[in-house]
């Protein structure tokens, strides 16, 4: 929150707030019949109303001032967001146009930690070919015992968990 916001919000609400003891003079010598002091009181709680409409124009400007700053980090953020996007799209473009040359392998993501294969071999991973690779993934699920061993379980049985 801007300064001018804070300063403006708090003048006006005190000033408000001290509306109330002349306002309260007023009444007082109202039933008294004293006009004097009647137009003292309205003296007093007119200079308070004007001391708040005062800070509640400041206040307004500090809000107005936070909208723009406001704006002007979210069109900045925007910018960087753009240019960012710009640069990876940049960077997606070459590798694109490496991969198309044929000159250059690129690994990214698990393939780049494990660079032990040739990239050479097509169809195999790690010496591991499709058709064992297939075999793996067809493997039966294993259930394990509290005491960490596989336990057997037979063809025909179902399964069911209810929560």
């Amino acid at each position: 929150m801007h300064t001018k916001t804070m300063e403006g919000l708090t003048g006006a609400s005190m000033n408000m707030k001290l509306l109330n003891t002349p306002f309260r003079v007023y009444k007082e010598a109202e039933r008294r019949g004293d006009t004097a002091v009647m137009e003292r009181a309205m003296g007093y709680a007119g200079e308070f109303a004007d001391k708040a409409e005062d800070y509640q124009k400041i206040a307004e400007k500090g809000m107005k001032e936070d909208a723009r700053e406001a704006r002007e980090k979210a069109k900045t953020e925007q910018e960087n967001a753009i240019q960012k996007r710009r640069e990876e799209r940049e960077e997606l473009e070459k590798r694109i146009a490496e991969s198309r040359n044929g000159d250059t392998v690129s690994v990214s993501g698990k393939a780049a930690l494990d660079e032990k294969t040739d990239p050479n071999q097509t169809g195999t991973d790690n010496g591991i070919s499709a058709e064992e690779t297939a075999e793996a993934i067809k493997i039966e699920p294993v259930i394990y015992t509290k005491t960490g061993e596989t336990a057997q379980t037979e063809a025909g049985t179902n399964l069911s968990v209810s929560v």
